[in-house]
């Protein structure tokens, strides 16, 4: 009785006993499965370069093992590459660079070898490099400690080592190196964010917010050229940290050039008297240059903006309402001093020191939008006194 060879098999055989193959299936079963003998799926598996990879899919730009029996197929019958390529949805400069690169060394284009040869070329997953240099991980994990972010120790690291290119480490490293646990954690606020996991980003609530008492209000779109320019010092974007229960508050001052940070304590409610006389105080320690003017929400903890505006020599501006991008400034850097204290906190219990050593920690870093310059070395020139209260 004749017997048909190995390599005479239908094509739809052979691409069933590689499927199972590629999903574990030993070589004994996956033969009996498509009715041929154990030595003839050797002989086809030995062919094949041995097959050492269970198949997954992945990008729709790569070829798929279907992709390379049909190139396989169009060479036999003598079809030009561009045709080929046309069929399979492919350039034909991704087909010809196919037959190069994974050919077999005789000249045939075997498909099942072909695609083993690609898997075997395709790069491999690098071990992240946190994880091979103790001494990057505690460099890193110490500017963590100081509050840091992974952007501003990303551009230090450049900075500092600009000769360790394998140190020149991208934010997303970082970021990533923490929450796979790669870089230990010396407090459970590493992050500023206090997150051991990716977040996904999106808008908050907004909250109802009217000056409904007041008037006289100066709209933010008459606020001088200079302040939105950011060109000089002493415009200034103000709100509040609120406290558990909203029974406590600090007031956090930025000026928009310098990003120079002021934590104001209000004890006692922060009602809009007590606001008042914090902030009127605050502003008579800064010289006459650094009280231009303030850009504040509409809340009514500031109902006393006009005796502000007497006794300080600011004028005072007021945002649009649910419009918190107005003063982005202001809003980043009270997403910043919510590391320092979370929701929740009980500002009464906050001592005036805590907070200079807040605002001081927060003014010695360097900031990418001041050219890696800290808000301390823009403000040096004016020599603010410590005017925390």
């Amino acid at each position: 009785m004749r017997h048909r060879a190995w390599n005479r098999a239908p094509l739809d055989t052979k691409r069933r006993y590689f499927e199972l193959i590629r999903q574990g299936a030993s070589g004994a079963a996956a033969s009996q499965h498509v009715g041929v003998s154990f030595s003839c799926g050797s002989l086809w598996f030995i062919d094949a370069g041995s097959v050492t990879f269970i198949d997954k899919p992945i990008n729709s730009r790569y070829l798929t093992q279907d992709d390379r029996i049909e190139v396989a197929d169009g060479l036999a019958a003598g079809e030009p590459v561009k045709s080929i390529a046309a069929r399979i949805g492919k350039s034909y400069q991704t087909v010809y660079r196919e037959i190069a690169r994974n050919g077999r060394p005789d000249g045939r284009y075997q498909p099942w070898h072909a695609h083993g040869q690609a898997h075997l070329r395709r790069r491999r997953p690098r071990p992240p490099r946190v994880s091979s240099d103790e001494e990057l991980c505690a460099v890193i994990a110490g500017q963590l400690a100081k509050h840091w972010s992974p952007a501003q120790i990303s551009r230090w690291l450049r900075r500092r080592w600009p000769q360790r290119t394998d140190w020149h480490l991208c934010h997303e490293t970082i970021y990533d190196a923490v929450y796979r646990g790669l870089i230990v954690a010396q407090s459970q606020q590493t992050l500023r964010t206090g997150r051991c996991y990716r977040h996904r980003r999106g808008r908050g609530r907004t909250r109802e917010g009217a000056l409904k008492q007041c008037t006289n209000l100066k709209s933010i779109h008459s606020r001088p050229a200079a302040a939105q320019a950011r060109n000089q010092v002493g415009h200034w974007e103000g709100d509040f940290l609120v406290g558990a229960f909203q029974r406590s508050a600090v007031a956090t001052l930025v000026d928009r050039k310098t990003r120079h940070t002021l934590l104001v304590a209000i004890r006692g409610r922060h009602s809009a008297k007590n606001v008042a006389d914090a902030l009127v105080e605050i502003f008579d320690q800064l010289p006459p240059a650094l009280r231009r003017t303030l850009t504040w929400d509409q809340g009514n903890e500031m109902f006393q903006h006009e005796r502000i505006e007497t006794h300080s020599g600011l004028r005072i501006y007021f945002a649009d309402p649910h419009s918190p991008w107005q003063r982005p400034t202001n809003e980043n850097t009270n997403g910043l001093l919510r590391q320092y204290f979370p929701k929740g906190t009980n500002f009464h219990q906050v001592t005036s020191e805590r907070l200079r050593e807040v605002a001081s920690e927060l003014n010695d870093r360097p900031r990418v939008c001041l050219e890696d310059r800290t808000p301390t070395q823009l403000m040096a020139r004016w020599k603010p006194q410590r005017v925390t209260t």
